[in-house]
């Protein structure tokens, strides 16, 4: 089955407090169903110092998000769509946008 959403697409979020943000996929959990997007689902992290000489700290990072609260960025029209297949000349499925038709 071919994916609706890969590592390095350009993806929007539809929900949420990020709502509108656009941003690239670095991380796709299919078991789960969760994606990891640059700049988006920005959580705060307090980690306690474990041994003697390490330092407490509060970093940010990225959180998952639902596969089903994103949506692909058309390269072509620069628009969210949805993902079609289809089949090219050589036999091999190809992502397509539902709007203007242009592969992936």
């Amino acid at each position: 089955m071919l994916s609706r959403i890969k590592k390095d697409d350009k993806v929007i979020v539809l929900q949420g407090r990020d709502k509108g943000k656009e941003g690239v996929v670095i991380k796709l959990d299919n078991k789960k169903d969760k994606v990891l997007v640059k700049g988006i689902g920005i959580v705060t992290k307090h980690q306690k110092a474990r041994k003697s000489g390490e330092k407490s700290k509060i970093s940010k990072e990225e959180s998952f998000l639902p596969l089903c609260k994103v949506m692909p960025v058309c390269p072509a029209c620069k628009k969210a769509c949805r993902i079609q297949t289809k089949f090219m000349d050589e036999g091999k499925k190809a992502r397509v946008c539902h709007r203007c038709k242009e592969a992936f």
